[in-house]
């Protein structure tokens, strides 16, 4: 989040550079159509994780206590990095897939929208 200061010249610190994560890459992921999780959650996650391994065992873990999670299907996810159409090479890591230092995905999964089709 950018900072407007009220004074000339402060100069602050910024704490959330990736040097201050010991290897790893903070990673925000949102769920579209599923504001029950109003943001997207911020994770720290290793650039050497592959791509599988937060589809597969990651996001479930962060989303899976959503009741349309049971009905998930990974492969048919429509993926998004910032605001554009995203298709992760599953095998490779996020740091091959170019998901830098504070990235942003959402997801959406089709024909899922929320409890009983109300985005939540």
């Amino acid at each position: 989040m950018s900072v407007i200061a009220l004074n000339e010249g402060y100069k602050g610190e910024v704490k959330d550079r990736e040097e201050n994560f010991h290897g790893n890459r903070l990673l925000f992921v949102g769920w579209e159509d599923h504001l029950l999780f109003c943001a997207p959650h911020c994770i720290p996650v290793s650039p050497t994780m592959t791509f599988a391994t937060l589809a597969n065992e990651v996001i479930p873990g962060i989303y899976s206590s959503h009741p349309d999670w049971e009905k998930v299907l990974i492969g048919e996810i429509e993926w998004f990095r910032s605001n554009e159409p995203f298709a992760p090479e599953f095998d490779r890591t996020l740091g091959e897939n170019g998901l830098q230092h504070k990235a942003v995905i959402r997801f959406r999964t089709p024909s899922l929208t929320g409890i009983h089709g109300s985005c939540s």
